[in-house]
């Protein structure tokens, strides 16, 4: 029940700040003195509208975004408008006959009540939620993830997964969590006897037992198991290699021998005691993270292309990529998987980092995003200086329809990718469990 609560209360909020977006429009809009004709929730059939002064406000079927109105703000807005008469390019409030600086200020509106979304929720969760205390993951239960089907004894990259090359069921030895049948979420106590409170008194403990059958115990939802099994030795990376250092620059230097049980460790942050920072250090940590999101943000850009193939893969019954893109669908799964958890902190990181990723996506200078209509109103005026300059008439208007093909190919290519991740997030999700 919590799961469904947090996917419908995580969509709530993801149409919300969608709704805040067309709403900056809007009031930048009213405020410089454009015409602004509607502004809906959603699209489809109307269900409920009424209208207040020269705008008529409503909630529309599909609950799918939402969008505003403003006269001329290309020529498609030019049609008459049965209110007063006029066309759009006739209007003396039409948007085109504004300067080109405030109609920046009008598009780019959107994007920045998203940015303002993601500094409120990151200063939120800073000063008052408090984040997981990193400087106490020794404290941590070794909690199991998931369980590896066998052991490679030997530690190889794999240029195309990004990742340790898998072994191989039919040869590799089976792996002893898999022997033991231990579960996502058991919590591994001891080790021949050895208590280990931690990954790290875990890992020296595998470390003294290689090629021995060993008794293990854990507990799974409360109760104790035990179970012996044979532990093999292979190489795995030492614990001092820095946590920055990418898989893809492991040399032989940093590995190690030792055991393994095949199993990757869940360090759930929701067993750390949280630390807050207050209403004013959290301003100094919200704009530290921030320019951190930013860089990933754009990395993440950069990768799209690369990482499209293993949709595919994920959609044809292949093991997902958690690195692979994901729809809001799938978001909103994985919000409900972290309020079922109960882990605030991550879920209002995911909120926030959505509404950078949004609002920088939103800039790209194409059409049909805001970011597009921007960088032709300052072509337009660059246009015009231009001709003034060297005493020809002014060119006038970009003419959109012309634009057209380029935008059905944007919006083509970003349907595709759309579907593409819907797809993928329905019938292969990425899960956290």
């Amino acid at each position: 029940m919590a799961f469904t609560v947090g996917i419908v209360l995580f969509a709530v909020g993801i149409l919300f700040a969608v709704c805040l977006h067309e709403a900056g429009h809007m009031l930048t809009a009213k405020w410089f003195g454009m015409r602004v004709t509607k502004y809906f929730a959603g699209f489809g059939p109307t269900i409920w509208s009424f209208k207040r002064g020269e705008t008529e406000y409503g909630v529309k079927a599909l609950p799918f975004g939402g969008f505003v109105k403003i006269v001329g703000m290309t020529p498609q807005e030019d049609e008459i408008d049965p209110t007063t008469g006029k066309s759009g390019a006739d209007d003396p409030r039409a948007m085109w006959r504004f300067p080109v600086w405030k109609r920046t200020i009008v598009m780019s509106a959107g994007s920045i009540t998203h940015f303002t979304l993601t500094l409120i929720t990151l200063w939120v969760l800073f000063s008052f939620v408090g984040i997981p205390d990193l400087s106490r993951q020794d404290e941590l239960p070794v909690r199991v993830g998931p369980v590896a089907p066998c052991i490679s004894t030997t530690w190889e990259y794999d240029a195309k997964t990004k990742a340790p090359k898998a072994c191989d069921p039919a040869t590799a030895p089976k792996s002893p969590a898999s022997q033991l049948d231990l579960k996502t979420g058991d919590i591994i106590t001891s080790v021949d006897g050895v208590a280990t409170p931690n990954s790290d008194t875990l890992r020296e403990q595998l470390k003294k037992v290689v090629n021995k059958d060993v008794a293990v115990t854990w507990t799974r939802d409360g109760k104790a198991f035990s179970g012996t099994t044979r532990i093999p030795e292979a190489q795995r990376i030492k614990a001092n290699v820095a946590a920055d250092k990418t898989l893809d620059k492991i040399t032989a230097d940093d590995l190690e021998q030792g055991g393994l049980l095949g199993i990757s460790i869940d360090l759930r942050t929701t067993d750390l005691p949280k630390v807050s920072y207050g209403p004013v250090d959290g301003v100094g940590k919200t704009f530290t993270l921030t320019g951190s999101l930013i860089e990933r943000t754009f990395a993440s850009f950069k990768d799209i292309p690369e990482k499209v193939p293993n949709l595919f893969h994920a959609i044809l019954g292949e093991k997902r990529d958690p690195e692979t893109p994901v729809s809001v669908v799938g978001a909103s799964r994985i919000g409900g998987e972290l309020f079922e958890l109960g882990d605030w902190a991550s879920l209002l990181l995911l909120f926030a980092s959505l509404n950078l990723f949004f609002g920088i996506f939103n800039l790209f200078p194409l059409l049909p995003m805001d970011g597009g209509h921007i960088a032709i109103a300052w072509f337009e005026r660059v246009r015009s200086w231009a001709a003034t300059r060297l005493g020809k008439p002014d060119p006038g208007r970009v003419d959109y329809y012309k634009l057209a093909p380029l935008t059905l190919g944007v919006i083509g290519i970003l349907g595709v990718f759309v579907l593409l991740t819907v797809t993928a997030d329905v019938v292969n999700p990425i899960s956290l469990k």
